[in-house]
């Protein structure tokens, strides 16, 4: 089995503390759910369990940075709600690097709505000086965790999902990323996908699905909603004639930004065909992981059919078909 999303962030994290001595977990009651206690067997005078009082842990991270000290707070994205004010005047305000590692992300299947992450897109991504990010895969985990501890000059947080990764090899000394820059996975003509997450396998299916009608799609991986990479966006909508950006969060969040960067650009005004794929405005009830993101529509074959019914020609019945195969 490939390893749980939340001990690729405790390893690399704990790894990272082996040479810098200014790194500190904190968490909520929550040290085994979000695997700061990989972390705090190896420096336990390093590591602070709040209990479940996230904006206290908030605020003391804020303490902790402002005197030097460089505390990743790592808190379910729908416990972090609690501690919201504090993040905005006591972290935000203050531009202090706080790095929140923002553990279940999306949809949680048996944990159902309490723990679903949905709104923290939208909540961080509204805060200035916010970098925001998230994982498509454990490695590019790995890497966003590298790349909040380097980022010393305001606040950061990356986002990650409950549950298994998709195997990829985690390297062993990952590479930072360049801030607000993403990446594109595969090359097309007529429809972009823009992807924000862990559904970038599923865009990458819906990709292949495309191409067996003969329709050739691009997909890419944003990896950060704040700040966004306009280039990257421009191009996408400049080239295709299509495009669908797709996040395991509420509307509201990484989809309106693109959105909002392309109305004020003037991108919508060349006929472009846009399309939001996010969460349903509801709170889902609990299942299993791939049947919640079933009902959510936002597995491949709901891609795959949201670009053709955008795009005006392909057969959506045959795209059933394959997801049925």
């Amino acid at each position: 089995k490939a390893p749980n999303y939340q001990k690729v962030f405790g390893q690399t994290l704990a790894k990272l503390g082996e040479t810098d001595d200014k790194i500190c977990a904190i968490t909520a009651a929550m040290p085994s759910g979000t695997s700061t206690d990989i972390f705090a067997k190896k420096f336990p005078d390093r590591h602070f369990d709040v209990g479940i009082a996230e904006q206290h842990g908030v605020t003391f991270a804020a303490g902790l940075a402002a005197d030097g000290m460089k505390p990743f707070a790592a808190i379910y994205s729908t416990f972090l709600q609690r501690g919201y004010d504090q993040v905005v005047h006591d972290v935000a305000i203050q531009k202090l690097p706080v790095r929140f590692a923002i553990d279940r992300a999306g949809l949680v299947g048996a944990d159902g709505a309490t723990h679903a992450g949905s709104f923290d897109i939208g909540y961080l991504g509204a805060l200035p000086g916010m970098v925001c990010m998230a994982a498509a895969d454990e490695a590019e985990l790995a890497r966003m965790v590298v790349t909040s501890a380097q980022i010393d000059d305001g606040p950061s947080a990356f986002r990650y999902p409950r549950g298994e990764g998709t195997g990829v090899a985690v390297p062993e000394n990952p590479e930072p990323l360049e801030i607000g820059k993403g990446r594109i996975v595969r090359e097309g003509t007529t429809i972009a996908i823009l992807s924000y997450g862990t559904r970038l396998g599923e865009a990458e299916r819906a990709a292949e699905m495309l191409a067996a009608q003969g329709l050739s799609a691009t997909v890419a991986d944003a990896r950060f909603a704040k700040p966004l990479d306009a280039d990257l966006v421009e191009r996408l909508a400049r080239d295709h004639e299509v495009l669908i950006t797709v996040e395991e969060g509420a509307t509201g969040g990484f989809g309106s930004f693109v959105l909002e960067h392309l109305a004020r650009v003037g991108a919508l005004d060349t006929g472009l065909k846009i399309r939001p794929m996010t969460l349903p405005d509801i709170f889902q009830d609990q299942d299993s992981p791939y049947q919640m993101y079933e009902t959510a529509g936002l597995n491949a074959r709901h891609i795959a059919a949201k670009a053709i019914e955008a795009l005006g020609r392909g057969d959506i019945a045959e795209i059933n078909r394959l997801a049925s195969a």
